[in-house]
């Protein structure tokens, strides 16, 4: 069996990486994933969070992901989202304005507040923070 498998992390506007490694940890629509080279063939959702990747020799990188679909194919995994970025390009403090932004207009409770995009704006704003503070934590 392969000790590494090409993983591909593609956004709306970008390939964001590529490369082989050996482990891909992401939380799917039914809980956590951790996919190994040769897992079985897999199609998912992928929750709002982080992608941790562990690559050859045991490096680990930690991406965000703002939802999307993971592909695991024999060869492959690639995982499609409509925004991702690494964590260490992820702004703490943009990201807690403007889920401080999304709470007060859940609080102010206006006729032309789209309250499910508010909602779903606070929930990537919290994964986003996650994501951050994760990786802030490895870091040391």
């Amino acid at each position: 069996m392969a000790s590494t498998v090409l993983c591909s992390i593609v956004s709306a506007e970008e390939e964001i990486f590529s490369g082989q490694v050996e482990m891909v940890i992401a939380t799917g629509t039914m809980g956590e994933l951790g996919i190994l080279p040769g897992h079985t063939a897999l199609l998912s959702g992928v929750k709002p969070g982080p992608i941790r990747l562990i690559l050859e020799g045991g490096e680990e990188e930690i991406f965000f992901a703002s939802g999307g679909y993971i592909e695991v194919q024999p060869t492959s995994i690639t995982i499609l989202a409509d925004t991702a970025l690494r964590a260490d390009d992820l702004d703490e403090v943009a990201a807690l304005e403007a889920q401080k932004k999304a709470e007060r207009e859940l609080v102010d409770q206006k006729s032309d507040v789209d309250f499910a995009r508010v909602s779903l704006d606070l929930q990537e704003q919290a994964a986003m923070l996650r994501t951050i503070r994760k990786f802030r934590d490895r870091k040391g």
